[in-house]
């Protein structure tokens, strides 16, 4: 009986541990209410920023809508190949001015890594949460 209770443990410990890694777009999308006074995910909908619907995937500088703003830093960003995965968007949110100097957003990044896995995966959720 012990046994089977450990196993289930662990079963249920690595599920959540696997799902984490992954992020939670509901988390998520509680992390993303920072970024929603100048972006948009949901929608196509441009702000002071590009909308963010289908980001991921998609090469920086180069939301249809939005190309007559974009920074020069982000449109040759996206010129030299940077592309929107989950890595580079990791690392974008964790330092904006690093990761894409001279870019104009003024906001100084996400501090921790749940909660960047977690915007990720709202980002990538389909229909959003």
């Amino acid at each position: 009986m012990l046994r089977a209770v450990l196993s289930a443990s662990l079963v249920l410990l690595a599920t959540s541990l696997a799902a984490r890694a992954g992020g939670d777009p509901i988390l998520g999308k509680h992390v993303f209410n920072r970024c929603m006074a100048c972006h948009e995910a949901a929608t196509d909908h441009d702000k002071v920023g590009p909308h963010l619907m289908g980001v991921v995937g998609r090469k920086a500088g180069t939301a249809e809508s939005f190309l007559g703003h974009y920074s020069d830093a982000m449109k040759n960003a996206g010129a030299a190949g940077l592309v929107w995965d989950e890595a580079n968007l990791a690392e974008y949110l964790k330092s904006p001015k690093l990761k894409v100097p001279g870019n104009r957003m003024a906001f100084g990044g996400l501090g921790n890594d749940v909660d960047i896995a977690n915007v990720i995966a709202y980002l990538k959720a389909d229909p959003k949460p």
